[in-house]
């Protein structure tokens, strides 16, 4: 029996997509329910969904429950994907975090400003990321926990300070992730990992290039830089060059963005579904909904490898801003 849902229900239910936090997923789905006719054809959905409204709400109850007793540098995974940020004292981290998030971090020219990580969320042409500040890296003043949560991350922002002594802050800061087993792909001459190891690559920040003065102290360290690694140099104090930074940090997570659009309507930009590089349409029908990752018959795609409104199958490998149209 066809379910008949309402123009308010697909609008609902994109809303409960983007929604990352779990109480929001909760408000956001249970708006989505009260889209829903009652009527034979949806009992299945309806049940589905109250199934999936219990499990968020005994999730949000257990995490409530656990909150007292949670490490300070437990934080939970929000958005698309995590950057971490690390580096010694005093190389603008928690600017950094404020220039490009929401986030209201501590920030003092003062060392050890930040004791307990700090998350905020940055978006990339409405791509939701996850940043945290951390505690900087200084073998006298460390918590272990630390480099779990940087093991977690999905790229590592390793900062350093260009007005210092940049190429020392660099290569201790490494040393100090191999001394706690942190594999970050740190150049481009390390061998390809095993492939149960999380590999967190690495971008180095060179922070403090406040003006074109500075240019030429950039170029020489990156002259004497002879491993490779990957860099970017910016200024956290007046916002030299932090697009250029954005739109990196979205590139090295190896992200595509794909719009789904009803037939016969435009596509929502403001909304897209976020996948790793190399996903194929099949995913992406699961992520729309698992109806038509069941019984998906035919799709067609606008973009940059095809014709406009190509033919495309299941292992159709889904490109960077690609339009879908999904036909059950």
């Amino acid at each position: 029996m066809p379910t008949n849902l309402p123009p308010e229900y697909f609008e609902a239910e994109r809303r409960y997509k983007e929604a990352s936090a779990t109480q929001e997923k909760i408000e956001r789905l249970e708006e989505l329910m009260g889209t829903i006719p009652k009527h034979k054809g949806t009992d299945k959905l309806r049940a589905d969904l109250r199934r999936r409204l219990s499990r968020l709400r005994d999730s949000a109850q257990k995490s409530k429950k656990a909150g007292s007793h949670e490490s300070a540098y437990h934080v939970e995974k929000e958005g698309a994907a995590r950057a971490v940020i690390i580096g010694p004292p005093n190389v603008g981290k928690s600017s950094l975090l404020s220039a490009l998030t929401n986030a209201n971090p501590v920030v003092s020219p003062a060392p050890f400003s930040t004791w307990t990580p700090v998350p905020g969320m940055m978006s990339w042409e409405h791509v939701p990321i996850q940043l945290l500040d951390t505690p900087p890296l200084n073998r006298e003043h460390m918590e272990s926990e630390l480099f779990d949560l940087i093991r977690s991350a999905d790229l590592v922002l390793l900062m350093i300070n260009l007005q210092a002594d940049a190429f020392q802050q660099l290569h201790t800061s490494l040393d100090i992730l191999q001394e706690h087993q942190i594999p970050v792909r740190r150049c481009k001459k390390d061998e390809t990992p095993p492939a149960d190891t999380h590999y967190p690559p690495l971008l180095v920040v060179v922070n403090k290039n406040d003006s074109q003065d500075f240019e030429e102290d950039f170029q020489v360290f990156k002259a004497l830089l002879d491993e490779e690694c990957p860099l970017i140099t910016i200024s956290a104090r007046n916002g030299r060059h932090m697009v250029k930074l954005k739109k990196e940090i979205f590139q090295r997570l190896n992200l595509i963005r794909v719009y789904s659009k009803p037939p016969g309507k435009e596509p929502d930009r403001t909304a897209p579904f976020v996948l790793k590089k190399g996903s194929i349409l099949e995913e992406l029908a699961g992520r729309v909904h698992k109806d038509f990752l069941q019984n998906l018959k035919s799709a067609r795609v606008w973009g940059k490898g095809v014709f406009d409104g190509q033919q495309v199958g299941r292992d159709y490998i889904l490109q960077d801003g690609d339009v879908v149209e999904l036909h059950m």
